[in-house]
């Protein structure tokens, strides 16, 4: 198991079909690798599209070439391990012991007994967080 302290960005775009693929596909053909990618309606009639990178350059570069107004960048958690019963909530306990609250998580089985979670937290308790899920 391990978790590991990511830097995303978001961009958001009209919530019609084809902009999450016109997005991606800039990434691709900038070479940008993505940990992670979450896309959801928001307000407005747009779609907040989350990337989350280890290249955070080569994705300022896209954005920049591709006219994109990104967010300023936002931590999060990425959690990976083996799959199985009360994996999620191992990392959830940890953070509710400590009187942390979860802004946002999504959970995912990656298949082969492995899985995949991303969290949030508010910035203030991001530090305490790290500690408590002893992220690297």
């Amino acid at each position: 198991m391990s978790v590991r302290k990511i830097h995303y960005c978001y961009v958001t775009v009209p919530n019609r079909p084809g902009h999450g693929e016109r997005a991606l596909g800039q990434l691709r053909k900038g070479n940008v690798n993505l940990l992670a990618y979450s896309a959801f309606p928001i307000r407005s009639g747009n779609a907040q599209l989350d990337f989350v990178t280890a290249n955070m350059p080569g994705l300022r570069k896209v954005a920049k070439q591709s006219g994109w107004r990104m967010s300023k960048v936002k931590k999060g958690f990425l959690i990976q391990g083996a799959d199985k019963v009360g994996a999620v909530h191992r990392h959830v306990r940890k953070l509710a012991d400590r009187n942390i609250n979860v802004t946002a998580a999504e959970a995912v089985c990656a298949g082969g007994g492995r899985y995949g979670m991303l969290l949030w937290v508010k910035p203030k308790d991001f530090g305490r967080a790290s500690r408590a899920l002893s992220a690297r």
